[in-house]
């Protein structure tokens, strides 16, 4: 099964110029062959200038999934007959907003993920349930958004509900992490003069901001659970940082099918050799659980936070015995 996943600079605010980014990649996937393209998390609307709005222009920003860049979307989907995955700000109809991600499938049906961990701003709304689907290849798929990977029973969550491929869309790289060895911010003239010099700025794409950091853990989601793992990310400036791109398939093993580092909106391409699921170290590995030891995973302790705290703090994590 051939998927594509792209990374490009979106726009803030700029829905037209963002669907039509998504338009073009979405054709190319089509002229390649791809069953499947994934796009970058809320790359309709831009995504970290939104911490800086007001929730009124949220509200002015949000669409139902019924509006009409989904819509577009969705004719794309139909049109070209390729499953088509992009990130939009959403709002329901009690006028609750979430970063969430909608899968649009060419039989027009449409599935869409909220962000499990949002954080970006106090007016957006955390989503409370897993999203996996079947698809019309055979081929059973589900998406988590950016910080719903970093918690590994998420992953292990989608796995146990019958996903073989895990889209993960992403804004991340060059992000001000308060980890003494997480990632740290990209100077923006790297960014801009990117035509002068291009060595400098992949180099940090590739470097400990951009895909070293990856390396350090995405791997093993697909690995420990058996999954083929389809990661987009922005690129590019994105308010005042800068996005590693990085796009990148990876196989159950963790391994890498495809990726770049190129500082530029660009796509990549991969086969899914579905004959390696069943015997994947993870699948078998999973078949080996204890669940009746597990109820730890479901206990609070008191420390917990929400989403947004537990991003912000400047607090250390106190370390402690579960009584």
């Amino acid at each position: 099964m051939r998927c594509a996943t792209v990374q490009f600079e979106h726009r803030p605010d700029d829905k037209a110029y963002n669907l039509a980014r998504i338009e073009h990649f979405t054709t190319r996937a089509a002229e390649a062959g791809a069953r499947v393209v994934v796009f970058p998390e809320m790359c309709v609307t831009g995504y970290w200038h939104l911490r800086r709005q007001t929730a009124d222009r949220l509200q002015e920003l949000a669409e139902p999934v019924s509006g009409p860049s989904l819509t577009f979307v969705r004719g794309l989907a139909g049109t070209l007959g390729v499953a088509v995955g992009v990130g939009f700000l959403e709002i329901d109809d009690q006028g609750c907003l979430f970063n969430s991600y909608a899968m649009c499938l060419p039989d027009g049906r449409v599935h869409v993920h909220r962000k499990l961990h949002a954080f970006e701003h106090e007016a957006i709304s955390s989503g409370d349930r897993f999203t996996v689907f079947d698809t019309p290849w055979g081929v059973r798929m589900g998406v988590l958004i950016c910080w719903d990977n970093n918690l590994v029973e998420n992953v292990r969550a989608t796995a146990l509900l019958g996903a073989v491929v895990l889209i993960a869309p992403h804004q991340t790289g060059g992000t001000a992490s308060r980890s003494p060895h997480g990632m740290r911010p990209i100077p923006l003239e790297l960014w801009r003069g990117r035509d002068r010099d291009r060595q400098s700025i992949e180099a940090e794409f590739r470097g400990p901001n951009g895909r070293e950091w990856l390396m350090r853990w995405l791997p093993s989601r697909a690995h420990d659970n058996g999954l083929f793992l389809l990661f987009s990310n922005g690129v590019g400036e994105d308010d005042d940082e800068v996005r590693t791109g990085n796009a990148m398939i990876l196989d159950p093993y963790g391994r890498i099918l495809a990726e770049t580092w190129a500082a530029e909106d660009t796509m990549v391409v991969a086969d899914l050799d579905l004959d390696l699921l069943p015997m994947s170290t993870g699948r078998r590995w999973i078949q080996g659980r204890r669940p009746e030891l597990y109820e730890i995973l479901t206990r609070r302790f008191g420390g917990e936070r929400d989403a947004r705290s537990a991003r912000f703090s400047t607090e250390p994590v106190p370390l402690h015995r579960p009584r």
